[in-house]
């Protein structure tokens, strides 16, 4: 323990903290745990809480009790009464922020598409590329040649990159199998590396990422092997959350994309979608209709898009890595999503093609600098609005009582450098469910 003589012990059956209940950071919700008590003194809060009113819901020289996997009370330093089992750690003015929240990967592949970068270098379009059985499909033949175990080897060390620089909530697509067994075989490896790893994973079927070989021609009838085979045994044995697809001229079409978004609503599952990369086909005023967690990319999205969007409730995740390694100039419309009111989340959207970079920080720096995001706006979109593209905004994303101890402790002098300054790792500690990972120094 830590400085625990200058602060008031109270008995075990005790309140935690002093002060009134009127905002619900200052109560326990839940009883004490079996485990033992984490409480962070002299931390500097950045929230990401929309009821704090100051940049990055910051609240100054504040505590947070953790008991077990939950946050049981954010309070003033000086008014916490710390139960005597307790773990205090003085964190002696640095930031706290919550997890960071990576909603948009492709992490599980096989091979590299290292050379078909050098071609689009040379001038040689994507599209080009993909049609030349590039792309997409050279990742699948290189996912279906490997096992399980050989997949969740490939995939293990960028997942850790993530955890490094403070991820605690990865969400996995499949999409590089485009059969039954291989998509199953890419969610399980997503299943393992959760086992392995102390961050949540977020599994999404993604069948719908590519037409594959045996069905070129014949898409309607590898849509109908989505729709009658693999949603159904991917939902009967709970391998996934929610259902992406690719809404574009090289891959699905809108009316192809709304018989498996209709799909995966009957199985229960959530809808995503690939929407408006590379063209404007409508894909997100279609989604729209299904109550989508997401529409993700959306540099062509339309006006009509953003209404939709904005009245449906989806979140707009900016996946500016991509934008970049393409070398693309169609930006998404983030001044008329703002107008509009609609969430901006910012993810990786790390996959071996198109966004071949395993950082958070990095892609929020790109949010920023070629999207036009503030940092807070970046942090919030890989924090709060991330939590809300997977639904996941009642467990994760801020600081509050009651969410997950998913808690980031930064040694930095203000938030943005999480966003600025990338190739230093500022992470001071990062805690996954209440468990120190990396712990404080």
């Amino acid at each position: 323990m830590k400085k625990l003589s200058q602060l008031e012990i109270t008995p075990s059956n005790s309140p935690l903290v002093k002060g009134e209940n009127q905002t619900g950071s200052y109560s326990m919700r839940t009883p004490p745990s079996k485990h033992p008590t984490t409480v962070l003194i002299h931390a500097r809060l950045a929230t990401m809480d929309a009821m704090h009113p100051a940049p990055y819901g910051l609240l100054a020289d504040h505590a947070l009790v953790i008991e077990g996997t939950r946050i049981t009370a954010v309070a003033p330093s000086h008014t916490i009464q710390i139960p005597p089992d307790a773990n205090v750690i003085d964190v002696a003015g640095r930031w706290v922020t919550p997890g960071l929240i990576d909603c948009h990967t492709h992490l599980i592949y096989g091979g590299n598409r290292a050379a078909e970068w050098e071609m689009r270098l040379q001038g040689v379009p994507y599209t080009e590329i993909a049609r030349q059985g590039g792309g997409i499909l050279n990742s699948v033949r290189a996912t279906r040649s490997l096992q399980e175990a050989e997949l969740l080897r490939e995939a293990l060390p960028r997942a850790r990159a993530l955890a490094s620089e403070g991820v605690t909530t990865i969400e996995i697509k499949s999409g590089y199998g485009l059969t039954l067994s291989d998509e199953i075989k890419m969610l399980q490896v997503a299943k393992a590396l959760q086992q392995e790893l102390p961050i949540t994973m977020v599994p999404t079927l993604l069948a719908a990422h590519a037409v594959p070989p045996e069905y070129a021609g014949r898409a309607d009838d590898y849509v109908s092997l989505i729709v009658d085979e693999i949603i159904p045994a991917v939902a009967a044995e709970q391998l996934a959350e929610a259902v992406d697809v690719f809404c574009e001229k090289i891959a699905f079409s809108v009316p192809q994309c709304e018989r498996i978004w209709s799909a995966a609503r009957h199985y229960g599952l959530g809808v995503k979608g690939h929407v408006e990369q590379l063209s404007n086909q409508g894909g997100c005023v279609a989604m729209a209709r299904y109550q989508p967690w997401s529409a993700d990319h959306i540099e062509y999205l339309d006006e009509a898009g953003v209404a939709a969007l904005a009245q449906c409730g989806g979140v707009a995740v900016l996946l500016p890595g991509a934008y970049y390694f393409l070398r693309e100039t169609q930006k998404p419309p983030v001044a008329a999503l703002r107008q509009a009111g609609v969430p901006l989340a910012v993810a990786t959207d790390l996959n071996p093609g198109t966004s071949p970079f395993a950082s958070l920080r990095w892609a929020m720096n790109m949010a920023c600098v070629l999207f036009g995001l503030t940092p807070e706006e970046a942090l919030a979109g890989a924090t709060r609005v991330a939590a809300r593209a997977l639904r996941r905004h009642g467990q994760l994303g801020t600081l509050a009582v009651g969410k997950q101890a998913d808690i980031v402790v930064w040694d930095i002098e203000h938030p943005a450098e999480i966003v600025c300054a990338m190739g230093i790792n500022r992470v001071w500690g990062r805690m996954h469910q209440g468990r120190w990972d990396h712990a404080p120094a």
